[in-house]
């Protein structure tokens, strides 16, 4: 790729949007073109470089998207699912790539989001890293290969300050578990068990949500039957992993024709 290529950084106070803006700065094919902040954010107003410790970088944290448009080739969200929403619809409108990494979406949330697509190229991941991708390719087809006496229960384990459970990841997991199984994960899941539940629901896709201290993630794919188990796991030990994946999916992204896509579709595995 010849051209640089202006991104935008939405939620850019928080881990991932400073990470993402670190390695956008590095990187020769993308240009940080704005960033931005949820209105009344006290980052809003402020040169971007001087609140990240640097000098100064002529880049002022805005609190409108809109504003920042006119220079987007693309927009990387890792935000909440109202602003991301709301983010989709401005880049459907303009016609601008749109990376979304936002977890805890509902149906009508996705719903909008899919709307969008039709009018920009939409990557959306509950996580962008490349062994967590795998990871569901294998799911699907382990379950795929077992029946129902191998029950699935997907253990996820996260810091203190997710807002959301299961993760996006888990219910990615999930979902590809559901695919391999030709269930649908809506009505066949078990959530929040406690007190006297009864026996678990055969052929039922269990989750279990762990929160404590600064763990970045880890899931567990566990497909269990009488006297024998199998165990898929994953480990996150550094965010950087899910910045460069959405990078990755930056590029992927430039001049494709609407539509929604996965990170499946930008490695290769679709």
């Amino acid at each position: 790729m010849s051209n640089i290529s202006g991104v935008v950084v939405t939620g850019v106070s928080g881990k991932m949007g400073q990470m993402l803006v670190k390695l956008i700065q590095s990187n020769k094919h993308l240009k940080l073109v704005g960033v931005t902040e949820r209105k009344g954010h006290h980052w809003i107003g402020s040169d971007l470089g001087v609140l990240l410790g640097g000098s100064a970088s002529e880049i002022i944290v805005s609190d409108s998207l809109l504003d920042l448009m006119p220079e987007a080739k693309v927009i990387i969200d890792f935000t909440s699912p109202m602003a991301t929403v709301e983010h989709s619809e401005l880049a459907a409108q303009a016609r601008v790539a749109h990376i979304i990494g936002t977890t805890g979406m509902n149906l009508k949330d996705l719903e909008k989001i899919k709307m969008a697509a039709r009018h920009a190229p939409i990557v959306r991941a509950g996580n962008m890293s490349l062994g967590v991708n795998l990871l569901m390719e294998l799911t699907q087809k382990i379950s795929a290969a077992l029946d129902d006496d191998f029950d699935i229960e997907i253990i996820e384990s996260h810091h203190r300050a997710k807002v959301d459970a299961p993760s996006g990841t888990a219910l990615m997991l999930g979902q590809a578990a559901a695919l391999g199984r030709g269930i649908s994960l809506e009505t066949e899941s078990e959530r929040g068990r406690d007190g006297i539940t009864g026996e678990r629901g055969k052929g039922k896709i269990g989750f279990s949500s762990i929160r404590g201290g600064d763990v970045v993630g880890e899931h567990d794919v566990v497909f269990a039957a009488d006297g024998e188990r199998i165990v898929l796991r994953h480990i996150a030990s550094d965010r950087a992993i899910f910045a460069r994946g959405a990078l990755k999916a930056a590029l992927w992204a430039l001049g494709k024709p609407p539509g929604e896509y996965s990170m499946l579709n930008v490695l290769g595995l679709d």
